[in-house]
C-alpha cells in the first residue's frame, strides 16, 4: 500500500511534534479519512521525506509525531529552468504538474508577444499561490522532496535582462535546424524556452537569440505548447538526465 506523502512548510525534525497547515490537515483528515494511529509521510523541501504518525485527527486539527528523515535521491543530474509562455487555464497546471514529475528545476512564466493570457497585480499574485500549490502537488505524487522554485509572472524582455540559472540557452523553435538528437553534449544544466498558444513572435526570437538562446526543433510536426516543453524536457532527460 502506497504511503501518503504531503507537502508542509514548516522545519521537521526527528522527534518533533507538529500541528499541521489547515491545507494539508483537510487533505488527511477529509479527504482521505486518516484517523489517530495513521501514518503518512511528511516534506518540507529540504531533499528529505519524514515519517510521520498522527496523534490528532479531527475537525479542531491534526497532529503529527515526527520519525528520522530519510535522504531523497531523485533529483535529476540535469537542472532544466523551464521559460514558458503563459497558457490559458487548465493547459498551464497541466505543463507545470508533468514539467514537475519530469525532474525540472525551476518554471519561470513570461508574458510574450502572442500570449493570450495576460496577469497583473493580485490576479497574478493569485495565479502565482495557485502555480505553486500545482508543483507541490506533483512533488507528491512524483516522490520529489525537493520543489521547484515558480516565478512570479513577468514580460519576456524582463526575464531575459535579469540573470537566468544556466548559459546554455535554447527555445523551441519548428524551423530550428538543430535538433536535442544532434546538440551537443549537456552536463549540467539549461535553460528551454517555450512559447504561448501563438508560438514566439520575430521579435520574442529576436530577443531570445539576443540572450544567447538557440533554436531546436522537435521533428516534422507542430505541437500545442502544452506538449512541445513536455515532449522537450522528456527528449533532453531521457540523453541527457536520469530518463532511460
Amino acid at each position: 500500500m502506497r504511503t501518503t506523502r504531503v507537502h508542509v512548510d514548516l522545519p521537521l525534525a526527528r522527534g518533533a511534534h507538529v500541528a499541521l497547515p489547515e491545507d494539508a490537515a483537510n487533505h488527511l483528515v477529509r479527504v482521505l479519512r486518516m484517523r489517530e494511529g495513521d501514518a503518512c509521510v511528511l516534506f518540507n523541501g529540504d531533499g528529505h521525506d519524514y515519517p510521520a504518525t498522527l496523534t490528532v485527527a479531527n475537525k479542531r486539527g491534526v497532529e503529527a509525531d515526527v520519525g528520522a528523515p530519510v535522504t531523497v535521491d531523485n533529483e535529476s543530474p540535469l537542472r532544466i529552468a523551464l521559460v514558458q509562455g503563459i497558457a490559458r487555464g487548465e493547459k498551464m497546471d497541466w505543463i507545470l504538474q508533468k514539467a514537475t514529475e519530469l525532474g525540472v528545476a525551476s518554471v519561470h512564466p513570461v508574458h510574450s508577444d502572442r500570449s493570450e493570457v495576460k496577469l497583473e497585480g493580485e490576479r497574478a499574485a493569485k495565479r502565482l499561490a495557485h502555480w505553486q500549490s500545482v508543483v507541490v502537488s506533483g512533488c507528491e505524487q512524483s516522490g520529489r522532496a525537493r520543489v521547484p522554485a515558480v516565478s512570479a509572472a513577468q514580460a519576456l524582455d524582463a526575464l531575459l535582462t535579469g540573470a537566468l540559472p544556466s548559459t546554455h540557452r535554447f527555445l523551441l523553435d519548428p524551423e530550428a535546424r538543430d535538433s536535442i538528437a544532434t546538440m551537443a553534449p549537456l552536463q549540467s544544466d539549461c535553460v528551454l524556452a517555450v512559447g504561448p498558444e501563438g508560438g514566439w513572435s520575430a521579435r520574442d526570437r529576436q530577443a531570445l537569440h539576443a540572450a544567447g538562446f538557440v533554436g531546436l526543433r522537435l521533428g516534422p510536426r507542430i505541437l500545442r505548447t502544452e506538449t512541445a516543453g513536455i515532449a522537450a524536457i522528456a527528449a533532453l532527460q531521457s540523453r541527457f538526465g536520469d530518463l532511460g
